[in-house]
């Protein structure tokens, strides 16, 4: 990753480089189209854990045993089960190379520009949370995302044919969950519907011009969605009547991932064409 990302700043100032000894004369002001790819990757759940509600009550309780040991005593890792014991290791969230395009309006006056600007994204993006059981048993959720949009307010200052900004606003994306298990024993019971999320992106970058109509640049992007809660409610199934899932007092148990958050933080490189 840290590889993929010096490339493309050392490409865009390689590109950016023989038009930056001379100046343009045109401005900043108008409608422009442009293209972008770079790479996302998640923020980190470090802590992130599982939670439980074993009597229907609304409220976190801990699954224990008939004996009264917490059920979920191995713990938890922010990715997903290796194996289905917690001795198995946990492989980490998926990252992704991304790219999409882009459409805005810029207005100068004097040396700040101000404008706004919608884009689309499409990358591949996965967040896990896996708990693990005593039994010994893995429970893992997951988050994907493969289609992300925006549309922000962008201001900077110029000079030259150099543009320095800052960008903020709505963000949206299309978040897909779902729920494995190696427990074969109880039922399980979900919704695996897509949802649709909505949350806010900040950032900033540089754009220079290399003719009157095209510009490259620079972009990073910090986003942050909130997901719909994901429940999965334990059931029976061919589980004994003391199953730790069973004796809360409501005969299952909801389960849900404690974070309801899905924050990614984004580089790319830009080209765009004004007109």
């Amino acid at each position: 990753m840290r590889a993929f990302l010096s490339a493309l700043v050392i490409g865009t100032a390689v590109i950016a480089a023989p038009a930056m000894a001379q100046s343009t004369t045109t401005t900043w002001d108008g409608p422009y189209v442009g293209v972008h790819g770079g790479y996302t990757f998640n923020e980190s759940d470090r802590g992130e854990t599982l939670v439980f509600d074993t009597n229907g009550d609304g409220n976190r309780d801990v699954v224990r045993t008939a004996a009264g040991v917490n059920a979920f005593g191995p713990g938890f890792c922010d990715g997903r089960a290796n194996t289905g014991a917690a001795s198995g290791g946990c492989e980490g969230d998926q990252d992704s190379i991304t790219g999409g395009v882009k459409i805005g309006y810029d207005r100068q006056m004097g040396p700040v520009v101000f404008g706004v600007v919608a884009d689309y994204t499409h990358g591949k993006l996965r967040n896990y949370v896996t708990g693990f059981s005593t039994t010994p048993a893995s429970y893992t959720f997951t988050r994907t995302v493969r289609n992300q949009a925006s549309l922000r307010a962008r201001a900077g200052i110029t000079s030259g044919d150099g543009l320095l900004y800052a960008t903020g606003g709505l963000a949206y994306g299309r978040i897909q969950n779902r729920f494995t298990t190696s427990n074969t024993a109880n039922a399980f019971n979900f919704d695996g519907d897509d949802d649709h999320a909505f949350g806010y992106v900040a950032g900033g970058g540089y754009e220079h011009k290399l003719t009157d109509a095209i510009s490259v640049g620079l972009e990073y992007q910090y986003r942050n969605l909130k997901a719909d809660d994901f429940d999965v409610n334990v059931a029976r199934g061919s589980a004994a009547a003391n199953n730790p899932f069973l004796i809360g007092g409501a005969g299952s148990t909801d389960m849900e991932r404690l974070n309801g958050r899905f924050k990614t933080h984004g580089v790319n490189a830009n080209v765009n064409f004004r007109f």
